[in-house]
């Protein structure tokens, strides 16, 4: 009775409708991916389960354990144990993402398959990799892949966040919540007992597990928890029985049936027991509890000498397997049984499984699980530690860790009067001190790494250590330093032959020249990063395509910047570098935004907003965007994302000059000319300095539009004659509006017209603002045509009509008027310069705003309410 009513799906036809239809697609004509979310025990499984019993196709599925520390490929790992041959070959070698990905597109193609993967939220950096690559691929193939996780525990900074973010916006991908049972399901499941529905929905707020449970329980009396819930449904079990179950519930996921022997062989008789009470049920060749929430209730029940008995056998039964044994699940036994020499033994090994397969938060969290237990450890071996875990948090994203771990290590370096070691630390340092901000302190641990280096001779570490003092002065833009430091760091690299110094060092000097002399000067930085990808030096790579995206961006070729973002994208999908990912998103922010796909701009500048790991440039970035966005639109609350994007921006001119610009641009448009001389003063000497142009350009545009022009030499201008900015400077608008078409970015091009001489021109421009929903802004420059004495300029939408009833937001304005127009989304996303599924957003968000069930009534209410005229 327990199994079945378990089993029993209500409300779920709508959910199991689109699964159908991904399905037929999947099977008829190209792969398709879902997303299915919903809360811990909300019915995942058991919808799963169902649809896949009912359909012909083989089904793949594999399942994310909940370790505390991650095994690498996990789901990926039971799958490949069923198709066996290439899969299964590649998973076991530990090959990367992309070798994974490919080895599953080609045994889909050999037979279409259900794939599914459970409990993705659970899941490591390489198996989201995994996911991100066969997402792009998967038209290729008729397979569907079915991903499931739980949405209520994706925190901010959870790396699923950003996974689905990106596989969200895939054409072939769509997306699925569970939501909990109403009082009439309740009422149907509770029907056979003496048990008030409406205060069992009320307590279990509708979670069909916790339904579920309670009623098994008995149905006579709700108990107060889940974990009583739990517990009472198997206190009618046989002590052996029991004692099967708390054997299962310290090992999260499956229990293969000769680990279960280890742990209670005197028990194991009495397994039909448990599997038909229903709280354990099979999973091929093993068992496993139905419910992870049931597995935790009965592990804590447990005693603590009974909990670290079972750990320990446990351990012991796994570290003897014939089959050569997964360090993270020894690890994870290790520590829960207070065995600090397996933990140093197994940790740092699944450690380095982790990182060679991508899963670098994995693998920093085992080596700080190694590092709980390395108080016994001599200074040299603790440092090793502490340093491999630094690396790896600071390549995860997690700056605040990597300094600490570093600092740690640094301090066993001087305890053992180790000056080499200290220098190379101290290097090390500065590096990773210069993501969250911390640029003085960057800046002294680097030149202390060469005072303390130079006295010791020529070696790796100076030359490192040169390297790194180039790589803090190209992000200062200084010319001179860099190419001071770089050179030393390439001569001293070539005496020793260290190519991979050598590579991050010309890649400072190469991002300089291509600052400074634009695009045609690039030659350097591609060579270091071409030198880079055939060594395999995945870090430099990333870091040569980041700051080649960077430059490109600030000289406004959009195609080569947007070449660059592509490649770095499908590169970093396979280390799974969390650092240069959300490097590679802010950069992608800014790039759509410049280009006018203004949709994507918002939808990638959320991504990292959410995601907020401690590196400050993408977050500037994107919050910059977003403002800028919401200023040229009208939209309100402008200038909150461009307040916080103040106080993150640092000294570096590639830090202050997006959040300079945005917020002269918000001035601008609200019409406070000496707010624009106040943001412009910012950044202005600074770019001078630096030789940057087009930051210098940009500055001094804004403040002539304020009507605070700023004189600038005749000869720079022709001497730069293809920036439009310098073009509009001299007085050629026209020119300067041809050259931003040229470039592909048409707000810029709009607001140079805005300054023609020629009248037509000039309202072909204010209408352009208004097309592309730039409402703001044209609103500001027709009140500057009005100051110049052009009549006839459309005045634009009204404050009200901004402001109105049903809370809709400038942009969905835009699109509710061409909605009501009978335009397609299709259309309307070629009208306004947006993504398709962008507009489906906003089409959905009006008929939610508007209380309308189709598109023809969200029009009438809006010329009901008056937001749409006749």
């Amino acid at each position: 009775m327990a199994t079945a009513m378990q089993d029993t799906l209500l409300e779920r036809a709508a959910q199991l409708e689109v699964l159908d239809a991904a399905y037929a697609t999947a099977m008829g004509s190209c792969g398709r991916l879902v997303l299915l979310a919903g809360e811990a025990g909300v019915g995942k499984t058991v919808l799963l389960r169902r649809f896949c019993e009912q359909r012909t196709a083989r089904v793949l599925w594999g399942d994310c354990d909940a370790l505390f520390t991650l095994s690498p490929l996990g789901p990926l790992v039971d799958i490949a144990a069923v198709t066996g041959g290439e899969l299964a070959s590649v998973v076991a070698a530990g090959a990367p993402p992309r070798a994974v990905a490919a080895a599953v597109l080609r045994e889909l193609a050999r037979e279409p398959a259900i794939v599914v993967l459970e409990d993705v939220h659970w899941a490591d950096e390489a198996t989201l990799d995994v996911v991100r690559l066969l997402s792009r691929r998967l038209g290729a193939v008729r397979s569907l892949v079915l991903a499931s996780y739980r949405d209520d525990e994706l925190e901010r900074t959870h790396p699923l966040r950003v996974a689905l973010g990106e596989l969200a916006r895939r054409e072939a991908c769509d997306r699925v919540r569970l939501p909990a049972l109403s009082v009439e399901a309740v009422a149907e499941l509770a029907a056979p007992y003496d048990v008030d529905h409406v205060e069992l929905h009320q307590r279990t707020a509708g979670n069909p597990f916790f339904v579920t449970e309670a009623l098994a329980a008995g149905g006579v009396e709700l108990p107060a928890t889940i974990r009583d819930a739990v517990l009472a449904r198997i206190a009618p079990l046989s002590p052996p029985a029991r004692a099967l179950l708390d054997a299962v519930s310290i090992v999260p996921g499956p229990v293969e049936l000769p680990l279960l022997e280890a742990l209670a062989d005197d028990a194991v008789g009495h397994l039909d027991e448990c599997l038909a009470s229903g709280v354990l049920g099979p999973a091929g060749p093993a068992v496993t509890f139905r419910h992870d929430l049931a597995r935790v209730a009965v592990e804590e029940s447990l005693p603590p000498d009974r909990r670290v008995a079972l750990h320990r056998r446990a351990l012991q039964a796994l570290a003897d397997a014939t089959v050569s044994p997964d360090p993270a699940r020894l690890a994870y036994h290790a520590e829960a049984a207070a065995d600090g020499a397996a933990v140093l033994r197994f940790a740092p090994t699944a450690a380095e499984r982790a990182a060679a397969s991508g899963a670098h938060r994995e693998a920093a969290a085992q080596y700080a699980r190694a590092l709980r237990f390395g108080d016994s450890l001599e200074p040299a071996a603790r440092a090793v530690l502490l340093e491999r875990r630094s690396h790896e948090c600071y390549v995860a994203n997690l700056p605040a860790e990597a300094i600490e771990a570093r600092r740690r290590a640094l301090a066993c370096h001087r305890e053992l009067g180790d000056r080499r070691r200290e220098g190379d630390a101290l290097r090390a340092l500065s590096s990773v001190l210069w993501c969250p901000g911390e640029v003085e302190e960057s800046e002294r641990a680097g030149r202390d790494a060469v005072a303390v280096l130079e006295p010791l001779g020529e070696g790796r570490e100076l030359a490192m250590a040169y390297a790194n003092l180039a790589s803090l002065a190209m992000n200062h833009e200084d010319g001179a330093a860099t190419a001071e430091w770089g050179e030393r760091a390439v001569e001293l690299a070539r005496s020793l032959g260290a190519d991979d110094i050598e590579v991050n060092a010309l890649c400072s000097i190469g991002t300089i020249e291509l600052l400074v002399g634009g695009p045609a000067c690039r030659a350097t930085a591609e060579r270091s990063l071409e030198r880079a990808l055939e060594a395999g030096l995945v870090e430099d790579a990333l870091r040569s395509y980041s700051n080649l995206a960077w430059a490109a961006i600030r000289h406004r070729d959009l195609a080569l910047g947007d070449r660059y973002l592509r490649a770095a994208t499908d590169y970093a999908s396979d280390p799974g570098l969390d650092l240069w990912w959300i490097y590679l998103l802010g950069y992608r922010a800014r790039l759509e935004l410049d280009a006018g796909r203004w949709g994507d701009a918002e939808t990638t500048a959320a991504l990292v907003i959410r995601y907020r790991r401690a590196s400050l440039l993408p977050m500037v970035l994107a919050l910059t965007a977003l403002g800028r966005l919401r200023a040229r639109r009208g939209d309100a609350d402008a200038w909150s994302p461009l307040d916080e994007a103040l106080n993150l921006a640092g000294p570096e001119l590639q830090r202050i000059e997006p959040v300079a610009m945005a917020r002269a641009e918000a001035a601008w448009i609200a019409g406070d000319h000496d707010r624009v001389v106040e943001e412009t003063g910012r950044v202005l000497a600074l770019a001078e300095r630096r030789d940057a142009r087009w930051v210098s350009g940009e500055a001094a545009c804004w403040l002539r539009r304020a009507g605070c022009a700023r004189s600038s030499g005749g000869d720079e201008r022709a001497r730069v004659a293809d920036n439009p900015y310098m073009l509009e400077l001299a007085g050629r608008a026209d020119d300067a509006a041809a050259r931003w078409t040229a470039l592909g970015l048409p707000y810029e091009a709009a607001l140079a017209s805005a300054g023609s001489d020629d009248a037509a021109a000039r309202r072909r421009a204010h209408r352009a603002l208004l097309d592309m929903g730039a409402t703001a802004a044209a609103t500001a420059v027709a009140r500057e045509l009005r100051r110049r004495g052009v009549a006839k300029v459309p005045r634009g939408p009204r404050a009200a009509t901004r402001e109105n009833p049903a809370r809709l937001t400038a942009r969905e304005l835009d699109v509710l008027a061409l909605v009501a127009d009978g335009l397609r989304n299709r259309d309307i996303a070629e009208r306004l310069v947006l993504s398709t599924k962008t507009v489906e957003h906003h089409v959905a968000s009006i008929r939610a705003k508007l209380g309308a069930r189709t598109r023809g009534e969200a029009g009438a209410r809006a010329v009901r309410q008056g937001l749409l005229s006749l």
